[in-house]
């Protein structure tokens, strides 16, 4: 009765030396370049288990798409599905490499789209191959650029997706935001010179080749260059910590969080010809932190600079860990009537909101990270968490609300207003006890007219000013004084 069980432990044991070496797609490189480090040893979703009897019984899953979010802070690669997978993976560290298995499948053009969308610009993914490793099992293996800790998890249908695995690439050392806030502006005027002299340099070769003289006839080959090999790029080295004019600069810097809403696999509102939320703000936000950071002093952390998934307990930490000094929400929401027009602004509320509207719209907004896709088990204690976010005094929605009156009445000058007070809800991403937090509506993207509004780019210029605009004003009323910033 035991023989079985041993012949099929002796053929796994067996296949896995060929494990690295096995692949049907060949690899996809991409020249290029954000706890603990993960133990190698292979680990299962938390629905594997689960899954796995429904699976051998039933119908193999159907992959419906696969999608890879690079950004700084982490690298998504999510698996969507008609069926919940059944997924293992394990590290290796020399080098790095992810190593994932997927039960109950073959290989399909679905999963090998995953070649094709690796970024050279991806922090954490160097290529990815893809292989029938046995029968009913697919192998992806994921070459790295630096070691990860990688976080894997199962996520239900919801809205427009079906059954989603998420893996999560994190660096094994968070970034510091404050570090790379104080040198961000420093590293682009470099970037800037680099360039400029590239180009100069590029230009005066040019001017030179076409003086220089050239024998008559045809010009002899030169010599086969000799291939040379890839190059892996090295792990990112650790910051050095902030010099003595560093840290005095940081205390007297006024920093801004802003916060574009929605973003990867969370499109937010979609207008009547396809405009997406997400979209819009960022572009806004983008314009918003160009003249936020030309005003002396003023320095803007963005809880996303690209197209990635944030959640709302991760923006609020986010402003939280610069020390900001106000923090601002971008949106373009939608709404049951397509009628409804104008920008709105609120702040937080904790005894309810001022009107049903504020009320749908903060359990509309409220509702992001369900679509987003979250990982509950990385926030360690929810009770802890919910405590800080319960702690939003009446003095932050006091002068919440200064900073609301400022921003409204700027963008007042715009285009229409949905209301000329500034309303309140409980939106969980305005909930940081410490620092002055606003909802900025910008229009309603589910008007026909105000969609197109927000797809002219000298429209959206006009929002971003008439934003920084109040944020000026609030801060000539109320001047933040110098704060001792500690770093972490």
């Amino acid at each position: 009765m035991t023989t079985p069980p041993m012949r099929r432990r002796t053929l796994l044991l067996a296949a896995g030396p060929v494990v690295l070496t096995f692949g049907v797609v060949p690899v996809a490189r991409a020249a290029g370049p954000s706890g603990a480090a993960a133990p190698a040893a292979s680990q299962a979703s938390g629905t594997a288990a689960a899954a796995s009897a429904g699976t051998a019984a039933g119908p193999a899953p159907t992959i419906v798409a696969v999608r890879l979010w690079p950004a700084p802070e982490y690298t998504r690669v999510t698996i969507e599905s008609d069926r919940v997978l059944v997924a293992r993976h394990r590290l290796i560290e020399t080098p790095p490499r992810l190593i994932v298995d997927l039960d109950g499948l073959e290989l399909d053009s679905a999963l090998r789209e995953l070649v094709g969308q690796v970024r050279p610009d991806d922090p954490y993914i160097q290529g990815v191959r893809a292989g029938q490793f046995q029968p009913h099992v697919v192998r992806i293996v994921f070459d790295l650029k630096q070691n990860v800790r990688p976080e894997q998890f199962a996520l239900p249908p919801v809205a427009a997706y079906q059954h989603r695995l998420i893996l999560d690439l994190y660096p094994v050392e968070e970034r510091d935001p404050l570090l790379a806030l104080v040198r961000e502006r420093e590293e682009a005027n470099d970037r800037a010179a680099r360039a400029l002299r590239d180009s100069l340099a590029d230009f005066i070769a040019r001017i030179e080749g076409r003086r220089a003289d050239t024998p008559a006839g045809p010009v002899a080959p030169s010599a086969t260059p000799v291939p040379t090999p890839p190059i892996t790029p090295a792990p990112p080295s650790p910051t050095p910590p902030l010099t003595a004019a560093e840290r005095r600069q940081v205390e007297r810097l006024v920093i801004v969080a802003i916060d574009p809403g929605h973003g990867g696999e969370d499109p937010g509102a979609i207008g009547p010809t396809g405009l997406r939320e997400k979209d819009v703000v960022l572009a806004i936000a983008l314009e918003l932190r160009e003249r936020l950071n030309a005003v002396h002093g003023m320095r803007v952390m963005l809880t996303r600079d690209g197209d990635h998934f944030v959640p709302l307990w991760e923006r609020v930490r986010k402003a939280r860990r610069v020390q900001a000094d106000l923090f601002v929400s971008l949106h373009a929401d939608a709404f049951m009537r397509r009628e409804a027009r104008g920008a709105s602004v609120f702040a937080l509320s904790t005894r309810g909101a001022t009107s049903a509207a504020a009320r749908w719209m903060a359990e509309r907004e409220n509702a992001a990270d369900r679509v987003g896709g979250v990982n509950v088990g990385r926030v360690r204690d929810p009770q802890i968490l919910q405590a800080m976010l319960d702690m939003s005094t009446t003095a932050q929605i006091k002068d919440s609300l200064v900073l609301g009156r400022e921003v409204l009445g700027r963008l007042d000058s715009v285009g229409d207003l949905h209301k000329r007070q500034v309303e309140q809800a409980g939106f969980a991403v305005l909930k940081a006890p410490d620092i002055p937090s606003i909802l900025v509506e910008t229009a309603f993207i589910s008007n026909p007219k105000e969609e197109k509004r927000l797809r002219d780019a000298a429209y959206r210029t006009q929002l971003a000013g008439a934003i920084a605009a109040g944020i000026r004003r609030y801060f000539a009323k109320r001047p933040p004084l110098a704060r001792a910033r500690t770093l972490g």
